[in-house]
This record gives C-alpha cells, structure tokens and sequence, in this order.
C-alpha cells in the first residue's frame, strides 16, 4: 500500500510543514518515535533538506542485502557509555555504539526509493536488576556522529 494511503502520511506531511513554516531545512531535526519508523519519512527528509532522529523498531536490511541492521550493529565496538536516570534516584549504564551504514529500502519498494547511508545508534544496558526490563533503544539518523561528545 502506498505510503499516501496510510495514516502514517501525516508524519511526511507533518515534517514538510515544519520545514516549509520554518524555513532553513538544514537546521532542523525531525524527532520521531517508533511510529515514525518510515523509510518514506527518510527519504522525503532529504529531498526537503532536513534532517531526523527516529527511534526505530524495524531491522531493515542493511549493506550488501544480505544482512540487517543489527548484525552490523552486533559487530561493531562499544564506542563508550553513558549514565542516565530513568527514575528518580535510579541510574542505569548504556553501553553506546554507532556506526553509519547503508540501509536498503524495504522489500518490493526498491524501484521507488533508493538505498540511503544513515548513522545507527545503539544504547543497550548491560547490567539489568531483576526487576524490570533492559533499556535497548535504537536510534536512527541521518546526521553525521564522529564522536560521543
């Protein structure tokens, strides 16, 4: 189903108001949650000459098409970790890793969008308590990341 079709369009639709209101593409990022998981979405940020951050909850393929995301992700190094407080008084550490990578466009819209190189990043807590889930949140760019800082 073509992406003007589904209800996600608003978030196309939205970025293109915003960036036509606002002016200077350049200088804005959309931020979007997994809902805005939408390849369209990051290809309709380039052509508007913006940029995006979107916590992504789709392993797309990646590279030659013979792997995902995450195994390149599982490959590459811990580039450092952060703290962060989740709860009042309750801290947890994310081991940090990123790296940009070639990111295919979905399967059977391949002739319709191109293959984009977009920066992945990757925060996963390594010591989880018993009570609660592990944080495990994957981002994805298209903004350049050469350091932690």
């Amino acid at each position: 189903m073509p992406i003007e079709a589904k209800e996600s369009i608003r978030w196309l639709e939205n970025m293109r108001a915003s960036t036509a209101l606002l002016g200077e593409g350049q200088r804005l990022i959309h931020i979007g949650d997994r809902e805005n998981d939408i390849y369209e979405f990051f290809c309709a940020a380039g052509e508007a000459g913006t940029h995006f951050l979107v916590r992504t909850c789709v392993d797309r393929l990646a590279g030659d098409g013979k792997h995902t995301i995450a195994a390149e992700m599982a490959d590459a190094t811990i580039a450092g970790r952060h703290m962060v407080e989740i709860a009042e008084g309750v801290t947890a550490s994310l081991a940090l890793k990123y790296k940009k990578i070639r990111v295919l466009s979905p399967i059977g819209k391949q002739k319709r969008y191109p293959a984009l190189d977009l920066t992945i990043v990757h925060a996963q807590e390594q010591e989880v308590p018993e009570n609660r889930s592990p944080i495990d949140w994957k981002l994805i760019t298209d903004l350049p990341i050469t350091s932690l800082e």
